[in-house]
């Protein structure tokens, strides 16, 4: 049988040729990545684990800006109080005398009357961040030069204030900034969130720091000292920011301090919540990736596994071809989930969890599609335009804080 091929037709063929080849060699772009990332994160994680801490134990001011109270608070704000560490204060600060964590806040002092503990109440207002309104307060109420910040829903070991201040002994290092593990409670949205942090984001600041160093930090937990505060200008000078650890590791960067990551992972909480909310929260976070860092949010194409091995099962010439694809990517995936998440920061709930991984995954390149399409953040009912790195309010009564 003879098959007749028009010219036109033969002068595609060659154009179609290699076009598929160039998207099936981009298509193996996120398994080098995948690859890397579990060697550096192998990497990461030995040295660090080997590393003798200094013998560095100033006393700590622990700053805490708190709003509401979760399922697991209570045990939260008492993992302070039991730190193994010589002088440290803890300060409380909340928006108003209402706030449901002020009772919880006041048994807190009750039950440790050894620990110096204060609450401050009302803020003043600076900006539209009011968590940075509340840590600009904070930070100049602190009694010590050592400040250790961390968010309300953030839970320690008692070791945890040794791990984290022992390497300002460095006069080098400005900030230490920390991994969280995940306590979440029985909903698939809120394991969803959970798996996506600790197998796919913490990927991402380990091959960071590689390639570039820590140029950020984690808001679930800094250390730094009130002279690196002084030097970036103090909280005050982004109270109307977005991302406000992102600032403080940033410009402790520029101010030529190092940023570190710590050894000793914390917990966060992650309380139950609908789709809606998870939509809501997952775009909101790819949307301040991405007006934070705009040209390494675009190159998070390059990181995703999934989308890539689906492509390939449409262009590429063979069966076998596309199946390799997708069993790589699902090798090196879960090789990644579990060495960095699981071996690494010892997350429990991705131990648990990990079958999630290709679902979070899906869902996430459809999240990241979605960051494109505007520059507005809404936190519950008040929504915001992001203006040069700037909150600049839209609707809604301005209560914006993490």
């Amino acid at each position: 049988m003879v098959t007749f091929t028009n010219g036109k037709q033969a002068s595609m063929m060659p154009f179609y040729a290699m076009w598929r080849d160039a998207l099936l060699i981009l298509a193996a772009t996120p398994l080098v990545y995948y690859a890397l990332a579990i060697l550096v994160a192998v990497q990461f994680f030995r040295k660090q684990r080997a590393r003798p801490l200094p013998e560095y134990s100033p006393p700590v001011s622990l700053l805490k800006p708190v709003r509401g109270v979760d399922f697991g608070s209570y045990e939260n704000f008492v993992s302070f109080c039991q730190q193994d560490y010589l002088e440290y204060e803890i300060l409380f600060a909340v928006n108003d005398d209402r706030d449901p964590a002020v009772p919880l806040i006041q048994r807190i002092v009750e039950e440790f009357p050894e620990r110096r503990i204060r609450l401050l109440v009302g803020a003043e207002h600076l900006g539209a961040n009011r968590k940075v309104n509340k840590l600009a307060w904070l930070a100049r109420e602190a009694r010590h030069d050592v400040l250790v910040l961390t968010d309300g829903d953030v839970r320690v070991v008692p070791r945890y204030l040794r791990e984290v201040v022992a390497p300002l002994a460095d006069r080098k290092i400005g900030a230490v900034t920390s991994f969280y593990r995940a306590i979440a409670e029985k909903s698939l949205w809120a394991e969803l969130e959970a798996v996506g942090a600790s197998s796919d984001f913490f990927a991402g600041v380990l091959m960071a720091g590689w390639t570039e160093g820590i140029r950020f930090a984690l808001g679930a937990s800094i250390a730094t000292t009130k002279e690196w505060l002084g030097k970036i200008g103090g909280f005050e000078v982004f109270a109307d920011a977005l991302a406000d650890d992102y600032e403080v590791g940033q410009r402790i960067a520029k101010a030529g301090g190092e940023v570190v990551l710590s050894r000793e992972a914390v917990w966060t909480m992650y309380p139950a919540q609908t789709l809606g909310s998870f939509w809501n929260h997952q775009v909101r976070w790819a949307r301040t990736v991405r007006l934070c860092r705009p040209l390494s949010y675009v190159g998070l194409l390059f990181t995703q596994g999934l989308p890539w091995a689906l492509l390939t099962a449409i262009v590429a010439p063979a069966k076998w071809i596309a199946g390799v694809y997708l069993v790589a990517y699902l090798i090196l995936r879960f090789a990644m989930a579990w060495t960095v998440g699981i071996w690494g920061v010892r997350d429990e709930v991705l131990r648990r969890k990990a079958w999630l991984v290709p679902l979070y995954d899906a869902i996430h390149f459809v999240v990241w599609l979605a960051s494109f399409g505007s520059n507005h953040i809404r936190w519950g009912n008040v929504e915001y335009v992001i203006r040069k790195g700037r909150m600049v309010l839209i609707r809604g009564r301005d209560r914006t804080e993490e």
